[in-house]
């Protein structure tokens, strides 16, 4: 029954991943029907990103009141319900409306499933689960290609998306006696930590933490910002067509779902630090491909390879967090981590928007150079302090 309960965390988290790439691969198509400048797209992920923090903040209370399983089934009817909306839309503001269940009914899945699998399975767990969250990321794009290149628009994209969140959202209510069947086992609901819960403050002073809170902000800004604007910078720059351009932009989370595949594999070779920077150092490789004279292909080829970079970090940030910081603050910690993550899908896709807007939309590559040089410098920053304090 253990690995029953496995295999629904494993469907939860390609839940998570089917909405996360629609708004970037729809966006050409959607703003011109909607009369808007192409950095309106900023406005809509910040909203959605803003109540992902709310509620990834309010995930632990929620959990300790209705368990993981029924957290995890009434966020993904929430999320199923506000895609449905947008599909439905027919004014810019309309999608800002329900943007604001989209965000919520995110956060406290995602954090929820996030710490009970850092508390409860294996490093291979975590690159495996969150390789099932790049199968829904990459599926979403292919999804709304078909729905625009079959002349049904992007409303159409967003509602197969929709009715497939519905079906997945039925299992988990089916599967709700599981949950609670193995309440009190291992298996089950989340372990409430032992001792008096951390304030904000008594985490931030904790050293290391600020430099892994800017590694996952990094992170998560070139994970979200690469998402959000690839499809834009190939049609605006690149000049290819928005339905090519859609499927061009489904090959950067192809190559974070092949890349976790393979990642829970080299974890058993790999530390966690090593497979962080192995990572770093595949996303250089792939702005280096948008950057030099390579050919048509090397902008789909960057995004792979970008993908492929991604995949390990993420994963192996949270799995490392015991062993920088120890058992009994890795819950604390955690959460703060993933509303930093959070921040910064929150503040720096939009603020892309704006230099696309008024600069030029070009400058994607060079925009994503500056946080990655950031992400590696805070990483390393991170790893010097937990080895002085394991020698101390």
């Amino acid at each position: 029954m253990t690995h029953i309960l496995l295999a629904i965390i494993y469907v939860s988290f390609i839940s998570l991943g089917l909405p996360d790439a629609l708004l970037g691969s729809a966006w050409p198509s959607m703003y011109v029907q909607f009369d808007v400048p192409v950095s309106y797209s900023g406005i809509i992920f910040f909203i959605i990103a803003a109540g992902t923090v709310i509620s990834s903040l309010q995930s632990d209370r929620l959990t300790r009141w209705l368990g993981t399983g029924k957290v995890t089934a009434i966020s993904v009817g929430l999320t199923a319900a506000a895609i449905f909306g947008f599909s439905v839309s027919h004014s810019f503001w309309a999608l800002c409306l329900w943007a604001v269940p989209y965000g919520l009914g995110a956060g406290s899945v995602d954090a929820a499933l996030n710490n009970y699998v850092a508390l409860h399975y294996a490093s291979r767990h975590m690159s495996w689960l969150h390789c099932m969250w790049g199968v829904g990321a990459s599926v979403g794009p292919y999804v709304m290609g078909y729905a625009l290149t079959g002349g049904a628009g992007w409303n159409m994209g967003y509602r197969y998306i929709a009715l497939l969140q519905i079906g997945l959202t039925a299992v988990l209510f089916l599967t709700l006696p599981l949950w609670r069947t193995h309440a009190g086992t291992d298996a089950a609901e989340e372990e409430t930590p032992a001792g008096k819960a951390l304030t904000l403050m008594q985490i931030v002073r904790i050293p290391g933490v600020k430099s892994v809170m800017v590694t996952f902000f990094c992170y998560c800004a070139l994970e979200q910002t690469t998402g959000l604007w690839a499809s834009s910078y190939l049609v605006l720059y690149k000049g290819v067509p928005s339905e090519t351009a859609a499927g061009f932009a489904s090959l950067f989370f192809i190559g974070i779902t092949v890349g976790r595949m393979l990642g829970g594999f080299l974890t058993l070779k790999l530390s966690d630090r090593q497979m962080i920077r192995l990572g770093q150092g595949i996303i250089a490789a792939g702005l280096a491909a948008f950057l030099l004279p390579l050919g048509e292909y090397a902008a789909p080829g960057g995004l792979l390879l970008i993908g492929l970079g991604c995949a390990p970090i993420y994963p192996s940030v949270i799995h490392s967090t015991p062993e920088h910081f120890g058992a009994d603050r890795s819950q604390a910690i955690i959460g703060v981590q993933m509303a930093s993550a959070y921040a910064g899908n929150c503040l720096m896709p939009p603020l892309f928007g704006l230099i696309a807007n008024h600069i030029q939309v070009s400058l994607l590559p060079f925009y994503l150079f500056v946080i990655l040089v950031l992400m590696v410098v805070m990483h390393e920053s991170l790893l010097k302090i937990s080895d002085a304090r394991a020698k101390g």
